[in-house]
């Protein structure tokens, strides 16, 4: 089947917008042939891989997707009712919307060159079909009317919230795994040619050569850093110490690990921490921009609802057995809510040359 493209206007989708979704591939080969008045409920990992096809097959025409996990359906954003009919005979909901992602990611880059302020962030948000640009406390008067100005330039293509939390990069001083007197949270354990190492945030790494479990002996070196720009680390493990490919639930009980999974707007997701433990919630954002400050801008990351606190950096994101994401930073804390940013865990593991296990 293929989607016929009514309006030459139409650019391809750059590829960063694409690789922000999903990224594994289907076809359209039983689909059914009409468009269904309602699609079957589908899982969110078999949603991810439909609009993974879906955006393929559109190209330009897709404006982004995201997953009703009530309904159990995936939604695709199209710009007209012929990339409409496409999306339905492929078993999804189709929502006809005003941007394309190529025009939202126009809006990016001027926010990128114009609004670059400490204590804001950025996402393409799928179910607003908008540039949702978040100030944090830290915002001075002056700096959120300049602000302001920039985001009511872009018209209806962006929106300009407040946070009462501020930005920055959950690290604090204490144990679990520690280096240089900052603590922060292991990620996922790894290998590369055979060799185990784990993943935690760059932003933790990027400061310290050696790492410590929680009773103070030393277990592994630095050997990857990334921050800013991404925040992902790779520490190679230099003591004889047991490294499952599991996350500690803090019940007694852990989660395996058995592979790596790109996030889907909607994905119920899980992290876990040193410092607030295990927490559940929702990614609600894909390649968000955060300024955390001292020019600390990070690109790419996913944005949640769940909540986190100084200490749980580094740790892992995840959703049932898949690895999804690294704790980068945020607002709030776990008493009043708050949102978090995570490094997405595909990209860290394409660029060490590790893999889960």
């Amino acid at each position: 089947m293929k989607h016929r493209r009514t309006s030459g206007r139409r650019t391809a989708v750059a590829g960063a917008g694409i690789a922000a979704l999903v990224a594994v591939a289907v076809t359209f080969q039983t689909a059914n042939a009409g468009a269904a008045p309602a699609p079957e409920p589908l899982s969110a990992a078999a949603a991810g891989k439909l609009a993974s096809a879906l955006l393929t097959e559109l190209g330009g025409d897709a404006a982004g997707t995201y997953y009703d996990a009530e309904a159990r359906n995936l939604v695709v954003n199209v710009l007209d009712d012929d990339a409409a009919r496409t999306v339905e005979e492929a078993g999804a909901r189709a929502r006809v919307v005003a941007h394309s992602l190529a025009d939202l990611g126009d809006a990016r880059a001027v926010l990128k060159r114009d609004a670059t302020v400490p204590g804001t962030s950025w996402v393409t948000d799928p179910i607003a079909g908008k540039v949702v640009v978040t100030a944090d406390r830290t915002v001075s008067g002056a700096e959120r009317a300049a602000l302001a100005k920039v985001v009511g330039g872009l018209g209806d293509r962006a929106e300009l919230r407040r946070t009462e939390g501020k930005y920055e990069p959950f690290l604090a001083g204490g144990d679990a795994i520690t280096g240089n007197g900052g603590r922060c949270s292991l990620g996922f354990n790894v290998t590369r040619g055979g060799a185990p190492y784990f993943l935690t945030a760059g932003h933790c790494t990027e400061s310290a050569s050696t790492w410590s479990d929680s009773s103070g002996t030393v277990v592994g070196r630095t050997a990857a850093s990334s921050f800013p720009g991404d925040d992902y680390g790779l520490v190679e493990y230099t003591a004889d110490v047991a490294h499952p490919s599991e996350v500690d639930l803090y019940d007694g009980t852990a989660q395996p690990i058995t592979g790596a999974a790109e996030a889907t707007v909607g994905l119920a997701v899980t992290r876990s921490g040193s410092t607030t433990q295990v927490h559940s919630g929702t990614v609600t954002g894909l390649d968000a921009t955060v300024n955390y400050g001292n020019g600390d801008v990070v690109d790419g990351l996913i944005r949640t609802d769940v909540c986190a606190e100084p200490g749980d950096s580094g740790g892992p994101l995840f959703s049932g057995s898949s690895a999804i994401g690294l704790t980068s930073g945020g607002s709030g804390d776990c008493v009043s809510g708050g949102e978090t940013f995570f490094q997405p865990v595909t990209e860290a593991l394409a660029a060490t040359g590790t893999r889960i296990g």
